[in-house]
């Protein structure tokens, strides 16, 4: 078969997660659907969290919950409580495991594990070229990145990236009731540079050396920062369980204005991630409902996204943090210390009036922020 309704490129979050919510709908039940990837994830190699209320759709596979949050700097620590929301972690492989369970039940989802060469737009559908094969398809749903974001100047970019160990101690040596959202006591050299703690038991932990910043670290400066961090916190017989790392770009660019008549980009490809602090997995559950009642509906591929107001907040703080990556423990202490952080987290998940917008946003340093917008209107 070389004709398929829905060809969705990229086996990560984003493109498994429309399968899914595809799969129990339905409407597509005898629509063709085909997802391609070099590789059926299956593993850990990634972990999600987010933050909600306490029901959600993926309560049944949390590695963990916290309702409460510590935020650590030199101007302000404190530790949240957060109800009526919980801090939620997921590991990929429960993640991968649910959903190739449920598209396994549906005869019309297949899947074909090449590497795509090309998605090419043509007057009436899209050609999608992979290793051995052309397909055609009525609308591809494409969430693998391309570099153009690189290669352009109007928007700034940062990137977020990480290193974690996951860490096994022999005796009681975390609080696991909270997660630590944000520790800036460790050393920023210039940057904005924390550390992200998420204790999942008295004795497991994941801990995150996480920048936000333009250029990466070598490997073992990573590992050196977690190392000191540890045993500053006086924990040192532990050993490593599992390591990760990664990257996800933090960016104003208009990733959508690639999307064509027949090809649309989701997750971070479409600019699906959280361009102020990279968080996705929260943007991926919401925007997959959101496209999987737009096609449904047969509105145009290229109506589905709209600039908000929180993209221009995004692109204020991302202006400041490129020219002076060195400001962000300033600013986001100044956030936490004067506001509630269930309002941060509100507004950080785009939900919040303009009243409430103000009352965040006046919390932080204006100066920066009032020079960062005279530049951009300039």
């Amino acid at each position: 078969m070389n004709y398929y309704d829905y060809i969705i490129v990229g086996g990560g979050a984003s493109g498994l997660m429309m399968a899914y919510r595809m799969s129990k709908d339905s409407f597509f039940d005898d629509k063709s659907i085909l997802i391609i990837d070099k590789v059926k994830k299956q593993v850990n190699d990634k972990t999600w969290c987010y933050w909600e209320e306490e029901d959600g759709e993926w309560n049944a596979i949390l590695t963990a919950s916290w309702k409460k949050i510590v935020f650590k700097s030199a101007i302000y620590s404190s530790v949240e409580c957060i109800t009526p929301y919980q801090y939620k972690m997921i590991r990929s492989k429960d993640f991968y495991k649910k959903i190739w369970n449920q598209i396994a039940s549906k005869a019309n989802i297949s899947f074909l594990e090449e590497n795509v060469i090309s998605m090419n737009q043509h007057s009436s559908e899209a050609e999608v070229i992979t290793e051995n094969k052309v397909l055609k398809t009525a609308t591809v749903l494409n969430s693998i990145l391309s570099d153009a974001y690189k290669k352009q100047t109007k928007y700034p970019v940062l990137r977020q990236h990480f290193v974690g160990f996951f860490i096994q101690t022999q005796e009681d040596s975390f609080d696991d009731s909270a997660a630590t959202f944000m520790d800036f006591t460790v050393a920023q050299k210039g940057n904005t540079r924390f550390m992200y703690i998420l204790p999942y038991s008295k004795r497991e932990a994941l801990f995150e050396y996480t920048l936000f910043s333009k250029d990466l670290l070598a490997y073992n400066i990573y590992k050196e920062e977690i190392e000191s961090y540890l045993e500053s916190k006086n924990i040192t017989n532990y050993k490593i369980i599992e390591k990760e790392q990664g990257l996800i770009p933090m960016t104003c660019y208009k990733f959508w204005n690639k999307n064509s008549k027949n090809i649309i980009h989701i997750g971070t490809a479409g600019g699906w991630s959280k361009a102020s602090t990279g968080f996705t997995f929260k943007n991926i559950n919401k925007k997959t409902i959101e496209l999987t009642n737009h096609l449904k509906q047969n509105k145009p591929l290229l109506k589905f996204h709209k600039i908000n107001k929180f993209w221009f907040y995004d692109l204020l703080l991302l202006d400041i943090l490129s020219k002076k990556n060195h400001l962000g423990s300033f600013l986001f202490s100044n956030l936490f210390k004067r506001s509630s952080p269930k309002k941060i987290l509100k507004f950080l998940d785009e939900e919040t009036s303009v009243y409430e917008d103000l009352q965040v946003i006046l919390k932080m340093p204006p100066k920066h922020f009032i020079i960062a917008l005279f530049n951009r209107i300039l």
